[in-house]
């Protein structure tokens, strides 16, 4: 009997052919039904371009930044800018008849540079811009004053252990990329502290200077010495760099105040537009609207939270709303390593499978390119086509591997995710440096980012399913299924694991990996794996 029902389910097979049955005995849409639906957003999409790039809205995002930068200024994690900052935003959001406005409390790190500075003695008295890297210790009261090593890396460093006992360590690496780059701001101090250096400064992580030291966070280790560590310009780094080549003494002094407080109390910044049919699940999207204490954190990151917030401003004007909730997040604490993040992570994480995709802009909203995206290839295939909509401004491309610091919670737990790609010549001119003011943001490509970020968004959050999540499959040269091969797979593989459910109900069922290389199996190997085990365990029963 066991075997008739088999067939029976087998016998389906013509009728079926090229679809996949579902357990409830539906048709799932096939891809090009999903195609013409998200073609069908064409003139929404229009619409918003035109709000945001030409119409009444133009400007609009810049605008409400310029008043926002110019009123508040920096907004460290801890300080009473940030505070002033957030109390700003949630009456901003509320006079602007957003949704479910609210502010979710959060702890946040509390470090204040103090005063600083420090001036070269010998072989000549020269001051050296500093700024003090986020939880550096102080110096001594009465300061510092050592001769100076200058390393251009960690192997350096290594190599001439001995001669660095007593002594201010100076970083002098080379500017490569800001993530290989940045493990000197990150690990400068604990590498200087395990060879005996009293302190350690390091030549600033950017790719054009103007004698403008960028600060940044940086980390210590358990059962390494505390020392003070700084970042310098990257002309006074490379100066020392060359009198030490040429066999010059170098002393320097440092003095340093900064102080570490216990955790203070600080907010996520949240608003919504609700949705209409699935309101329980969420399109995220964000920016941080905590900065460093230097400049005006324009650039970094207010242009990504006023994006977001222009969002929802644009879709609220046009009379939208989309099936799904869409909310806007204003991150606290993120220069810190996302700390305000993680606890909203933690705080809503048990509604995971509600959270349709999480978007963060955090590497400036200058000429838009297109959209970093990480998902499965389902998804990505569906991210392509509602980029596409984005033609009428020429930003239409997608790229791997969606970059934020307050969304990679989410993304390792399956949740796909996009970012803002856009043009980064010069972001690490201003980043986390005196001259990331309003003067770097220009209007016309802030409206072009609110354009992306409103389309894409909307989309997603008014499509009638949820973007599939599940495993990345990697690239292969492998030619592919047939159209027919693969929905015949897939219909196999269902019908088979829907028998060994109705038959074999005290069983586990084993999805098989093939090849040594990761890749998933195909759905015509998986079918035949668990029709297999379905005869495997008639013999046993």
């Amino acid at each position: 009997m066991k075997y008739l029902s088999l067939i029976f389910f087998m016998s389906l097979l013509p009728q079926y052919a090229g679809k996949s049955l579902r357990r409830d005995g539906s048709h799932p849409r096939t891809f090009e039904d999903i195609k013409n639906e998200i073609a069908g957003y064409s003139d929404t999409a229009k619409a918003i371009i035109d709000l945001a790039v030409h119409g009444k809205a133009q400007n609009r995002s810049y605008e409400r930044l310029a008043v926002f930068a110019d009123t508040v200024g920096p907004r460290l994690s801890g300080s009473k800018n940030l505070d002033a900052a957030i109390q700003y935003m949630f009456s901003a959001l509320q006079k602007d008849g957003l949704e479910n406005v609210h502010l979710e409390p959060v702890k946040v790190p509390h470090w204040e540079r103090g005063e600083e500075f420090a001036v070269m003695l010998e072989p000549r008295n020269h001051s050296i811009a500093i700024l003090g890297l986020g939880s550096s210790v102080a110096t001594p009261p009465e300061g510092i004053t050592a001769e100076v090593m200058v390393v251009a890396s960690f192997d350096e460093l290594h190599r001439r252990a001995q001669e660095a006992k007593g002594k201010i360590v100076v970083y002098n690496q080379p500017f490569v990329t800001y993530g290989e780059t940045v493990r000197y701001r990150s690990q400068g101090a604990v590498e200087a502290a395990k060879v005996g250096a009293v302190a350690s400064l390091i030549r600033s992580i950017a790719s054009f200077s103007i004698d403008s030291p960028h600060t940044g966070w940086q980390n210590y280790q358990s059962g390494v010495p505390r020392i003070p560590t700084a970042c310098i310009s990257v002309e006074d780094a490379e100066m020392m760099s060359r009198m030490a080549l040429r066999g010059t003494k170098i002393v320097v002094y440092l003095k340093m105040g900064a102080r570490t407080y216990p955790d203070s109390p600080s907010f996520n910044t949240v608003a919504e537009i609700v949705g209409n049919k699935y309101p329980e699940q969420i399109v995220l999207v964000s920016g941080h609207l905590d900065s460093w204490d230097v400049g005006q954190g324009a650039m970094d990151d207010g242009g990504g939270a006023f994006i977001s917030w222009e969002a929802l401003s644009l879709i609220k004007d046009l009379g939208l709303r989309p099936k799904r909730t869409l909310r806007m997040v204003l991150w606290t604490g993120e220069e810190q390593g996302g700390v305000g993040a993680e606890q909203y992570y933690q705080l809503h994480k048990e509604n995971i499978s509600n959270f349709d995709i999480v978007m963060e802009s955090d590497e400036g909203t200058f000429k838009p390119s297109g959209l970093a995206f990480t998902g499965n290839a389902k998804a990505r295939d569906i991210i392509k086509e509602i980029m596409a909509l984005l033609l009428p401004i020429n930003v239409t491309d997608v790229f791997d591997n969606a970059d934020g610091t307050d969304i990679n919670y989410w993304m390792r737990d399956g949740v796909p995710g996009a970012s803002l790609r856009d043009d980064l010549s010069k972001y690490f001119w201003f980043h986390h440096s005196q001259g990331d003011t309003m003067t770097v943001q220009d209007p016309n490509q802030m409206n072009l980012c609110a354009a992306v970020w409103t389309v894409v968004s909307y989309v997603i959050a008014d499509m009638e399913e949820m973007l599939p999540r599940g495993p990345r499959v990697r690239k292969s040269n492998k030619p592919e299924h047939s159209s027919f091969c693969g929905d015949l797979g897939l219909w196999l593989m269902e019908t088979a694991e829907l028998a060994i459910r109705m038959y074999c109900p005290g069983q586990i069922l084993h999805f098989v990996n093939v090849g040594g290389d990761g890749e998933k199996s195909s759905d015509l190997q998986k079918a035949s794996a668990l029709l297999c085990f379905w005869k495997h365990s008639q013999k046993l029963s």
